[in-house]
């Protein structure tokens, strides 16, 4: 398996309370991961982890060398009073590119336009944004990750507060990007979405409850843990080290842990 992210016994989180624990495994290069988890579970946390917005409080996160990120944060982290256009925000994901001062070429221009006929927004390059539909900004959004045309594609749950139709077209979107061998990850809320549109899934309560293919992973069984694990959560409670490892090879158990002294190893299988 060749990695394109690996977690080393990852702990991450704000202020010395964890948000994760003792992550461990790898995200396969060319996969369709959902990351899956109640309110508070650490899904967003593990994709800023990823990015490098968040550091480790413990283990490590190892991105493959070479690897090129685009990472598009929720909406509810945007600021859409800011006076710029669709066509300054999707230029955004030229920088990396061009450089925060480089000069726009008649072929960026080609790119953005692409991008937002990709995303059906075709003429909407000088539309304000505070002018736009959540469905209109999420669209517009992707078309900053389309010009990015990033190895690895982090998406924190893309499908909040926007229309069906712009559900059903960003879905089609993240399968053509996967059909391009890119690695995507995406927070998603709706089992059912993800059941019908994500090969493989990771279930998070804080500590990972199952990693694999998606019918596995959110099994009953192993959502029931989930909420169990998440019910029980005690926000107070110190900071532990782990008795023991797992280890994601998709299919292999996954070691979790409890504040109440028990330990559980929970197959993601």
């Amino acid at each position: 398996m060749s990695a394109c992210v690996t977690f080393e016994d990852l702990t991450l989180g704000y202020n010395s309370h964890p948000a994760i624990h003792h992550l461990n495994g790898a995200v396969r290069r060319g996969s369709l991961t959902a990351v899956v988890g109640a309110n508070g579970s650490g899904k967003s946390t593990l994709m800023k982890g990823i990015v490098g917005l968040v550091k480790p409080m413990a283990g490590a996160c190892k991105v493959a060398a070479g690897i090129s990120m685009a990472y598009l944060p929720q909406q509810s982290e945007l600021d859409r009073s800011f006076p710029a256009r669709v066509v300054d925000l999707v230029s955004l994901g030229l920088w990396p590119r061009r450089g925060l001062l480089g000069r726009h070429t008649a072929d960026d221009r080609r790119i953005v336009s692409k991008a937002l006929s990709a995303v059906g927004l075709e003429g909407f390059e000088q539309r304000p944004l505070d002018t736009l539909s959540g469905g209109q900004l999420q669209r517009t959004l992707f078309a900053r990750v389309l010009v990015q045309n990033a190895d690895l594609i982090l998406l924190d749950e893309p499908f909040n507060a926007v229309d069906a139709r712009t559900v059903t077209d960003l879905v089609a979107l993240i399968k053509r990007w996967h059909g391009e061998d890119r690695t995507i990850m995406v927070v998603v809320h709706d089992l059912e979405l993800v059941r019908q549109n994500f090969p493989e899934a990771l279930l998070l309560a804080r500590a990972p409850i199952a990693w694999g293919e998606v019918g596995s992973a959110l099994s009953a069984a192993n959502l029931l843990r989930a909420r169990q694990f998440h019910e029980a959560w005690n926000e107070d409670a110190p900071w532990c080290a782990p008795e023991g490892s797992g280890d994601h090879a998709h299919g292999g158990d996954v070691h979790t842990h409890s504040h109440d002294g028990h330990h559980h190893h929970r197959g993601a299988a």
